[in-house]
Parts: C-alpha cells; structure tokens; sequence
C-alpha cells in the first residue's frame, strides 16, 4: 500500500468520526428532549484532541520516518480496522438515538443488553482500542500505536469508563 492509498485511509477514518460527530449531536438533542442528563463532560476536549492526533500522527510518522508497507503486518492490521469500523457502527445501530460521544443518560430507560452489548459492557471502547493499535501499523506507524494506546488508557478510558458506569448507574436506580 502507497503512502497515498495510506493517506486516503485515514482521511477516510476522519471523515467517518465527523459522521459519529453528526450522529451524535443529532443522538444528543433527542437524549436531552427526553429529560436525559450529561455528565463526564471534562473529559470530552482531550477525547477530541487524542483522536485527531492519532490521524494526523499516523500520516505523519509513516511519511516522517519513512515507514514502510509490511504486507505480513498491513494487510492484518487493515482488516483489523474494517473489523472495528463495524463493531463501532453495530454499537451505534444498536444503541440506536441513545448512542453518544458524550456521556448523556435518558431517565427511565433500561439498560441494552442486547447485540455486543450481551456479551461487553463497553464493546465501543474495544473498536476504539483495535482501531488505535491497528490503523497506525497498517504502514508501521508503531510509535503512534504505542503512544495512542498508552495515551488513550492513562487519559482517558480510565476515566471515561467509571464516568459512564456512574451514569448508568442511574437507571438501576
């Protein structure tokens, strides 16, 4: 794969977070009309930040450092993002209008415990884990793989999973 097939796979994985980003705010006022209440919100700025730079620093290192295409490992590492890009978009068809980039709960509705949610409390986060490991090692990005998981983990995902098990929480009661 050419670093310009390369370059036009990642546009493309941005162009699909402004889709996530339309959807969501389109999910976020339906949550709202309906009572639902946002919380986590300090959080959402350095999301933002950490997900643009994984797309610019995968273009970057791989033309940086002159990374190359490793069939054995880009190949693998393609399908590995194709396969998150459909569990994150069987996590938002499941979850329907109440799926978010934001943490908003709607009072009184039950929790989904059906499609990957049976069998994963978070299976988003596990599409965003794959995706930050595999779309820089589609063209030996490793450094930006290593840095966007330890990133992610350290910054966010420790913070962002409690403050959506909190929200849930809520509608237990």
């Amino acid at each position: 794969m050419s670093l310009v097939l390369y370059a036009a796979l990642v546009l493309a994985t941005g162009v699909e977070r402004l889709v996530e980003l339309v959807v969501s705010a389109r999910n976020a006022r339906w949550s709202l009309a309906r009572g639902g209440r946002e919380s986590g919100r300090g959080h959402f700025p350095a999301m933002v930040a950490l997900h643009t730079g994984l797309l610019v620093a995968c273009v970057a290192e791989a033309a940086l450092a002159d990374r190359p295409f490793l069939p054995r490992l880009g190949w693998p590492a393609l399908a590995v993002v194709l396969a998150s890009q459909g569990l994150r978009w069987w996590c938002i068809a499941v979850l329907g209008p109440r799926w978010n980039t934001r943490v908003i709960v709607v009072p009184g509705l039950p929790l989904v415990r059906r499609g990957p949610y049976r069998v994963l409390a978070h299976p988003n986060y596990v599409a965003v884990v794959a995706e930050g490991v595999a779309l820089p090692l589609v063209h030996t990005a490793w450094v930006t793989a290593l840095t966007f998981t330890a990133l992610n983990a350290v910054l966010l995902l420790r913070f962002r999973i409690p403050a959506e098990e909190r929200a849930l929480a809520t509608l237990a009661g």
